[in-house]
């Protein structure tokens, strides 16, 4: 499998559990393989459906009463095709994908999935795959407006679904975006925005007040000549790792 995708076994407990409910119940009507967790607050709720409104330009996607993700049939010629195509192809697909909140959390750098574990008759269960979504780092942004449009919550979810879908990898060099962010960035391109150049985040040199125990880091975005930035304090945010250069979204 891929390394984009940790390999830790994680406990659902009663998310996968309810998840698994849902599924089965609403499988012969149009079911969703993806679901995001009763837990996760309405704001959060609705700041991830906004985003994926603008980005696939489909007005009424939503999750339903029993947190299944609901797509547009409606036709339409605004967002990116292929972020719709790939949100298809999620919904549809054999792996049943569990959305949770895990705001704060110190092991969890904006997004990350990791495999889930079902704690009854496994073998006859669809492969399960949690993403964890960070939503407070998304607010620790801060840099140029056309940067901060090409990476939020929306954007970070669609990498962790291609990764589950696609079993496409991340960046190994530290000068390539990697063949997730490929996939990604052409979303980007076809909705007019900046592209992510590198995987891997790195140092600002930023001076901060001696005070706080900051680490700024950017990451860098292009569109044909420009660059554009995002800056965020790592010791916040989390994702530092041995020389302080390490992958934002897992």
């Amino acid at each position: 499998m891929r390394p984009g995708i940790e390999r830790k076994h994680f406990s659902l407990k009663l998310a996968l559990a309810a998840a698994c409910m849902c599924v089965s119940a609403l499988s012969t009507f149009a079911s969703s393989a993806v679901v995001i967790r009763s837990d996760v607050s309405r704001s959060h709720r609705e700041e991830l459906i906004k985003r994926l409104r603008v980005i696939t330009g489909w007005s009424n996607l939503n999750f339903d009463g029993n947190g299944l993700l609901r797509l547009s049939e409606t036709q339409t010629t605004s967002g990116s095709e292929s972020a719709r195509l790939l949100l298809k192809e999620a919904v549809a697909g054999s792996n049943v994908i569990v959305l949770e909140d895990a705001s704060s959390r110190t092991d969890v750098a904006f997004c990350r999935v990791v495999r889930g574990r079902w704690l009854r008759d496994e073998s006859n269960k669809p492969p399960a795959f949690v993403v964890l979504i960070d939503f407070t780092d998304f607010h620790q942004l801060s840099g140029d407006a056309e940067a901060r449009a090409a990476f939020d919550v929306g954007w970070g979810l669609l990498h962790e679904i291609d990764h589950v879908v696609k079993d496409s990898e991340d960046a190994r060099d530290a000068k390539a975006a990697g063949e997730c962010e490929d996939h990604i960035n052409r979303m980007r391109l076809e909705i007019g925005l900046p592209v992510r150049v590198d995987y891997f985040f790195s140092r600002a040199y930023l001076k901060a007040d001696s005070n706080f125990n900051a680490r700024y880091v950017r990451l860098s975005f292009e569109r044909q000549t420009k660059r554009y930035w995002l800056v965020w304090d790592a010791t916040t945010v989390g994702g530092l790792h041995g020389d302080g250069q390490r992958a934002l979204v897992r």
